[in-house]
């Protein structure tokens, strides 16, 4: 190999290796900075494209777990009511049973009268409070029940059906007006007591399989997001031990080939040996 004062071969070599090792350098910093291996398109356009269509459906399920936790509420809220008018339900039979005596006189069956309408009054206001953001399954406003969406493509739901425990309803078939201010009275609305008691605790009944329903769905999506999001996690995350070797490694890389640079620029430097 020539010596010449024009073109420093050892040096031009020293210096793409060094620019090599900066690049390198330059990505695993990167790496270690952003905790991914692939962060952008050109580390890897494939799978980085794989990447942002699994993160556009993680996203999209956690739509889907916003749906079904309003789903939830509103099933909840629909129980706890539900289970109050059961029970005063079953507060008004004692009352109902009582004026069916015909031995109490007309002062204790009216006081009977007034705590059974009280009843009444109170199984509407619960019925008309049974409502979560506006939604009220309870009251007869939604024929149709309500749909959740129950996948990241908003192909399939949910519903939650309505059960209409107004008074006068097919559930709770005594009229708002009802007395019992008279055994025949009482007796009547015995009648179409007992029925309503056996519809609200089948209407309780599928309020709570279609709570168990929701919840066991919300359950299963909250699983399928951690299971995207791992997988996601497999394909684009770097891992942190090796890159910190690598870093090492890359650092003592760059000083020696710092040092070779140096030692390749000084060749020139025996021609003035030659002329001396």
């Amino acid at each position: 190999m020539s010596v010449s004062v024009n073109t420093n071969q050892p040096a031009l070599i020293a210096l793409q290796n060094l620019n090599k090792t900066q690049d390198a350098l330059s990505e695993t910093q990167n790496r270690i900075n952003t905790g991914l291996k692939i962060s952008s398109a050109k580390d890897n356009a494939s799978v980085y494209a794989i990447a942002q269509k699994q993160r556009a459906s993680i996203s999209a399920l956690g739509a889907v777990s916003d749906s079904l936790n309003r789903a939830t509420s509103i099933s909840d809220v629909a129980s706890t009511a539900g289970q109050s008018i059961s029970d005063l339900l079953n507060q008004m039979r004692q009352k109902v049973v009582s004026a069916m005596d015909p031995s109490i006189d007309t002062t204790s069956r009216s006081l009977l009268n007034v705590d059974y309408k009280s009843l009444l009054r109170q199984v509407a206001q619960v019925v008309q409070n049974a409502s979560f953001d506006g939604a009220n399954i309870l009251d007869g406003s939604l024929a149709n029940g309500l749909k959740f969406i129950a996948d990241a493509n908003a192909s399939t739901f949910i519903t939650l059906s309505t059960q209409n425990m107004s008074l006068g309803g097919t559930i709770i078939t005594m009229a708002a007006t009802s007395s019992i201010n008279t055994v025949t009275n009482a007796t009547a609305v015995l009648a179409l007591l007992d029925p309503s008691i056996t519809n609200a605790n089948s209407a309780l009944a599928s309020l709570g399989a279609q709570a168990n329903q929701i919840s066991n769905h919300s359950k299963f999506v909250s699983k399928l997001s951690d299971a995207l999001t791992t997988g996601v996690g497999n394909l684009v995350d770097a891992d942190m031990a090796a890159e910190s070797a690598q870093l090492q490694a890359l650092q003592v890389k760059q000083q020696l080939g710092a040092q070779a640079l140096s030692i390749a620029n000084q060749a020139p430097q025996i021609i003035l040996s030659l002329f001396k």
